[in-house]
Parts: C-alpha cells; structure tokens; sequence
C-alpha cells in the first residue's frame, strides 16, 4: 500500500517525517488543532485532483465498526473516534472536516505529539470521494509513486509508475514486481536464481551460506518491534498467579536465546517497550542484573509455593504459528521450563491464519507466541496494546491503576512529564507479568548490490519511490 497510496505527511528512508500530500500544516497551540495544506498539484492517478474531502471519506470508513478496519485504533487520537469505534457515535461526528478543496482541519480529543507520524501511516491514507468499492474499481485509483497495472490472484502484483503523482519525476523505477512466497526459504531460493532484487526476510538456515557468498548483500538493522510470550489472565492456571508468570520468565534465558538462535542482531528483551522508541527511556526488571543462579532458585521457590512439584508438574499448552524458527525458540523456552521448574510444555502448531482465530480464544492456550511492531514510533502505542478496552490485548490484562497512568499520558502536554508517565505505565504492567518479552526485532534482508536507497529504517519500511539501480 505505501506504494500506491500517500498519506499527508510521509517518510524518507531513514524514517523522518517529511511533506506527504500535504504542502505544509499547523498546530494550535494547545495541540488540539490541525489545520493541513493538501499540494495544488497532488493528484489521483486518473488526473482527478486530491482534495481534503477524499481524506474525510476515507477516515470516516476506517473507524466506522461495521468495517471492523484493524487499524481503527491508529485514530483514535481525532475527537470522538474512540466513541465512533465502540459504536457510540455515527462515522460523521469525527473529528476531521474539509475547508474548501485544499485544507483539512483536525481535532483531536487530546494533544498527541506523535500526530504526524499518525497522518503517515496507512490507516491515515486518502480514499476518491465518491466512489464506492463497487463501480469504478477505488483499487485502481492511487495517489501515491505507483499505480495497479495487474493483480493475479495468489500470484504477483505489478505495478507501474504513477506519472500523475506530484512527485513523479523522483521516482526511479517505471515498474515494480511483487512476489509472493509460501515461506522464506522458497524466497530465497528465488533471490539466488535471480528473480529477485529484494526480500522481505531471510530463513536463518541460511545464514551460513549467505556469510560466505551474499555478504555484500546482507541488510540487517534494529527496528521498533518486540517478541513476547503473552499468558492467559482470563482461565487456567496462570490467571491468578503473578508469582508464577514471573518464575516463568525468570527461568528464560534470554542471553542464551540470543547467542544460539538469534543470530541477526536482535536484542534480549527485559522490557517491552523498544530501545530507540522517540522521547522514551524504558527500565528493564530489576532481577536482570542479578546472578542467574540466585534467580533460578528463588523462581524454584515460587513453583513449589504454588503447589508444583516433580510429581505434581504445571503443564502448559503453548500455541505459536508454524514457522521454523518460531519452532526452534519455543522447544528452547519449553526446555528451559522444564530444567528451571520441571514443567511441561506442550506446543501446539496452527496456520497462520487458524492462529489469529485461535489466539482470540483464551480455553484453547495458556501461553501465546505473540509480536508487536510500531505503527508509529511512539511507547504508547505498544503500551496501549495493555489497555483494559483494547482490542489487541489478548492475554486479557487489566489494571485500573495503568490504564490510569495511560489516560494521564494522553492528557499531558508537556513532553518530558508524559515519558515519564508512560514510563511508570510500563512498570506497573512489567510488575504484574502479563506478557514476558523475549527480544527486540531486527529487519533481515537480501538486496542487490546495484541497488540504492535500502537503509536503516525504525519502522522496517522499504520504500519503492526511493530506491534506485547504480550501473556496475
């Protein structure tokens, strides 16, 4: 999509915010208010002008519940979207409203410094006013560097130069391919035939070949992401022992993870909230400067305290999503708990698509594979996943006392003071151990040494429009 479409402000490849469609915007100066300059010569791809209309439409359409948009949540900054997503309000009481063709006024329910990063994000995309998904195809009309010129149904999506787009005459490629792959194997497979210029990821089986040949071509870079074991807090036996969610995440050795399974650089986790994250300093655990030994006994003290022993074991069932490396650290946390405590870890693997029906149904796990990226580079939005309302708070965590936290952050101004509510936010949900992290992720990719404007990105974004071929 970030091909096709462009939002009002967008990135470059290092992930700094730069003009989108809009010429320019304003704050009031209380935050609460946006008022945005769409470019005279921002344009759909049929010729028809981008008006501030288009933008109304289409935010509308993403917090209206009957659409059940997944990334609703990302507006819910603007007034009245939260009461627009619980079904409370009609689409057109949002906060947004064009003033003429070119200008489009924002208010928010509460100031949000990170705003712009929101207006660069998908959910924050433009749609052609007056059209419906019926008709005129809407899919084939874009704003952005590309446009559609085929879509084969579990095939490839080939796109083409958007010579309508303001900003064509940047854009270096008249054709871009999309492939899509069963797994990361048969993608790389497909790299070293020469099918492709870029991959998404890299299957880890590969590393040593790729060190030895692809060197040159090996990109790998931290982002804003985290992987994490969730615990069920509505049923089973996890749900009312803290004690006992924290045992078992003391007993992962996170720095073993990392030396034998993760070997592109991601970071063990004792947080949830990634390094790097804008205007955020997260705090680890305590214990995690503590002697391995002294923890492994006192997490031995908490099992059989709650009632666990050799003969009496805590069994568990672990639900993650096929993928073989994902396989390969569940068997070690499995392992891990069974030498530590002597549980009985039994893995369940699912589809992908079965695990997202799965993972919404709490009697089925009592531990969940679980990952979260930024939407935007702000800690509140991987902390608002623990909101007692949120929709992707799957280990059912709620504490008043954070969401109250949370909601003081929300209406805070002041910068430094809102770290630090965001900070003690995180705290008091690490202290009840709803979630255990594991690691920070790192972006993996193969790309060809021809090729220009693949960089470090803090959201894992590759960009198209920016990238370019230098001759050998």
């Amino acid at each position: 999509m970030r091909d096709l479409y462009e939002g009002l402000v967008a990135e470059n490849a290092e992930g700094e915010l730069i003009p989108g469609a809009a010429a320019n915007w304003t704050a009031s100066e209380n935050g609460l208010r946006y008022e945005i300059e769409i470019r005279a010569n921002a344009k759909w791809s049929d010729g028809s002008p981008l008006t501030a209309a288009d933008f109304v439409t289409s935010w509308r359409r993403v917090v209206d519940p009957a659409n059940h948009s997944p990334v609703a949540d990302v507006l819910r900054p603007i007034q009245n979207a939260s009461e627009i997503i619980s079904g409370k309000l009609p689409p057109t009481q949002l906060g947004v409203s064009a003033r003429g063709s070119n200008f489009l006024i924002v208010d928010l329910r509460r100031p949000a410094p990170y705003f712009p990063q929101v207006l660069a994000h998908s959910a924050a995309y433009p749609s052609k006013s007056g059209l419906t998904r019926n008709g005129t195809n809407t899919f084939q009309l874009s704003n952005g560097p590309f446009k559609v010129v085929s879509w084969t149904p579990g095939g490839s999506i080939v796109l083409e130069k958007n010579l309508a787009y303001w900003n064509s005459g940047s854009v270096y490629f008249n054709q871009v391919r999309y492939i899509p792959f069963s797994d990361e194997d048969s993608e790389f497979r497909a790299y070293r035939a020469g099918n492709l210029d870029i991959t998404s990821n890299i299957p880890i089986n590969a590393l040593p070949l790729i060190n030895k040949t692809l060197r040159s071509e090996l990109h790998v870079n931290p982002y804003l992401g985290t992987f994490y074991l969730g615990f069920n807090l509505r049923s089973g036996p996890l749900s009312q022992s803290r004690q006992l969610r924290k045992a078992l995440t003391i007993c992962i050795d996170r720095n073993t993870l990392q030396r034998s399974l993760l070997p592109f650089g991601q970071e063990a986790a004792f947080r949830f909230v990634p390094p790097g994250t804008w205007n955020y300093r997260g705090h680890d655990w305590a214990w995690r400067q503590q002697p391995r030994e002294p923890l492994r006994t006192e997490a031995r003290t908490i099992y059989a305290s709650s009632g666990f022993s050799t003969n009496h074991p805590l069994e568990l069932r672990l639900l993650i999503n096929t993928n073989p490396a994902l396989k390969r650290i569940a068997l070690a946390i499995a392992s891990m708990w069974y030498e530590c405590l002597g549980v009985s870890a039994k893995i369940t693997e699912e589809e992908y698509r079965v695990f997202l029906d799965t993972r919404k149904a709490p009697a089925k796990w009592d531990v969940l594979r679980l990952g979260w990226t930024a939407d935007f580079n702000d800690a509140s939005n991987f902390l608002n996943t623990f909101r007692s309302d949120s929709q992707n708070n799957d280990t059912g965590y709620s504490n008043t006392a954070f969401d109250r936290l949370m909601d003081q952050a929300d209406n805070e101004s002041d910068l430094h003071r809102r770290a630090e509510l965001l900070e003690q936010a995180e705290q008091s949900m690490l202290s009840d151990y709803p979630v255990s992290p594991i690691y920070f992720y790192s972006s993996k990719r193969l790309a060809r040494s021809s090729l220009r404007g693949v960089g470090a990105n803090p959201l894992d974004r590759v960009y198209s429009r920016q990238l370019s071929r230098v001759s050998r």
